[in-house]
């Protein structure tokens, strides 16, 4: 009997490793390993742009002065990206893997929970998002649920994932700047 488990215990192993490997060599994955190492491209240029723009300013424990400070550098970051656009970050292929690894994780086991949190964490339904725009003073950050960051790609500490009705932002929490944003990246269920 414990033969026949093993057995079976090994088999199941190999066909695991056996599926990893043929999904590995898809397609689709080179596709979403390309569309990843995209993002963290464009993430990181953001990255050394917000670096660069913050420099090293002055410690200071003045509420008004830390708001002075935050405020230059969004205006700054504003400047320098005054072209920046819905989809400079989430283009449409990066976009696409999202949507595939957010489908994948509310599909999964833990889907529920997720679901769940979002509706309870007071629930930010839709609103008007615009890139380089100030997240809006009024309204609350709804937190993302930590199931749902573990399938994304990991960001710098200077950017988080925000949830916003059914759009996923790209926020800068130092500069109070939605960086961007992707429309429709959660189902509506």
């Amino acid at each position: 009997m414990n033969k026949i488990m093993s057995i079976g215990a090994g088999f199941a192993v190999f066909t695991v490793l056996m599926m990893s490997t043929v999904w590995a060599g898809s397609p689709q994955a080179a596709d979403d390993a390309q569309a990843v190492n995209d993002f963290e491209a464009r993430v990181s240029r953001y990255t050394e742009l917000h670096k660069r723009e913050a420099g090293s300013p002055k410690p200071t424990n003045s509420a008004t002065k830390l708001a002075e400070i935050r405020d230059q550098l969004a205006e700054k970051i504003r400047a320098d990206r005054a072209e920046a656009r819905q989809g400079d970050i989430f283009t449409p292929e990066i976009a696409a893997y999202f949507r595939r690894q957010l489908a994948a994780t509310l599909a999964g086991h833990s889907g529920a929970k997720i679901r769940a949190s979002l509706r309870h964490a007071e629930p930010i339904h839709a609103m008007p998002l615009q890139v380089n725009a100030k997240y809006p003073q009024k309204v609350p950050l709804q937190s993302t649920p930590p199931t749902l960051l573990l399938n994304l790609p990991a960001l710098p500490k200077e950017l988080q994932y925000r949830i916003v009705g059914r759009a996923l932002v790209l926020y800068d929490p130092g500069t109070d700047l939605i960086v961007d944003f992707m429309e429709a990246a959660l189902s509506s269920e």
